[in-house]
């Protein structure tokens, strides 16, 4: 009996020592994300004219539009896709992708000169978006 239980013992940190060692998956980068969640209604280029976009009463942001380098407005983009839009209007069409944009944070300045931490996943969304060609 103690064999077994000492054998059990071994099987169990066995185990454990594979699960602590397994990779982690790859965290998506912001142009997979953006062609996973964005380019359906915004393109592929960012300009608002994906596949779905002829079919919505409001026709999604021309994202090549917005301002570049220091005036690129961060927070209010990370807002929107995190889901604190505050138009009505648009919150109606634009979904929320707060859930999914969750898990690793980083410390991040969206400008205000105050790192706060934001999930990964949405920074690189951002800056993906910061860097579409205008």
């Amino acid at each position: 009996m103690r064999g077994m239980a000492f054998g059990g013992t071994i099987v169990t940190l066995a185990l454990a020592g594979c699960i602590a060692t397994m990779p982690k998956e790859p965290t998506p980068t912001g142009a997979e994300d953006f062609a996973t969640f964005c380019a359906s209604c915004h393109g592929a280029d960012g300009k608002g004219k994906g596949a779905v976009a002829a079919t919505m009463a409001r026709a999604p942001a021309d994202l090549t539009r917005l301002p570049q380098g220091k005036d690129f407005p961060a927070a209010r983009v990370m807002s929107k896709i995190y889901g604190y839009q505050g138009d009505a209007a648009a919150q109606a069409v634009m979904p929320e992708f707060g859930d999914l944009l969750e898990g690793e944070t980083v410390l991040y300045d969206s400008g205000d000169g105050i790192p706060t931490p934001t999930p990964l996943r949405l920074v690189q969304l951002a800056e993906y978006i910061r860097a579409l060609p205008r």
